[in-house]
């Protein structure tokens, strides 16, 4: 029991002695490396203003780096980072696109299926308002006639001017037909665009699959 408590004894003093020996301090002892324009190495307690934007290391009284202080980037070194970040970034969109592709087919046929029901749709509109045009442009054709007994559209000085629900109707009737038609071409110009997105994702399907 009394040697232990001697060993113990021991061991306090060790560490209260080590414990209050004098310890390195970086703030009081912080010693720079820095490289000038010249690729010159340079030392010192501080760095001069015109090295201040430059890169510089922290040393310890042992030479050896404990921080790395990084100068201001110029706009090149700038312009490299950001698009090293836009590549990153698609990058990982492209893993994740690559990863959903993957999760929703199993097969090239079952892409192959699902994009031929998204064009019949497309086209089914496109019939539709197809038919809806020729209704309307026929009705147009009508008005028109009727149109044509009346002034302005008469030029005989005894014609009566047409009356003003028949010009509305008119001017309705022909920003309907010019809204359908580019609802149609809306329509036609989706159904390129999802056939082109469905080639893709076909070829690339088939590139991660290492099929032919």
């Amino acid at each position: 029991m009394e040697r232990r408590a001697t060993a113990r004894l021991t061991i306090c003093i060790a560490l209260a002695a080590g414990l209050a020996a004098p310890a390195w301090s970086a703030e009081e002892q912080k010693l720079y490396r820095w490289v000038d324009e010249h690729g010159v190495v340079h030392y010192g307690d501080s760095v001069p203003p015109e090295y201040a934007d430059a890169d510089k290391e922290i040393l310890n009284p042992h030479g050896i780096t404990l921080d790395v202080v990084r100068g201001k980037k110029s706009e090149e070194e700038l312009a490299e980072e950001r698009r090293q970040q836009e590549l990153a970034e698609q990058r990982e969109l492209q893993r994740r696109q690559d990863q959903a592709l993957l999760a929703t087919y199993l097969s090239v046929d079952e892409i192959i299926m699902h994009r031929d029901r998204r064009v019949e749709l497309f086209k089914a509109q496109a019939r539709v308002t197809e038919l809806y045009l020729r209704n309307l442009e026929r009705r147009l054709e009508q008005l028109r006639e009727i149109a044509a007994r009346y002034r302005p559209y008469n030029d005989d000085p005894d014609a009566e001017m047409i009356d003003p629900a028949l010009s509305a109707d008119i001017a309705e009737t022909r920003e309907t037909i010019e809204r359908h038609r580019q609802n149609l071409e809306r329509f036609r110009e989706d159904e390129k665009n999802i056939v082109a997105s469905f080639n893709h994702d076909i070829d690339r399907f088939k590139a991660l699959k290492g099929l032919d």
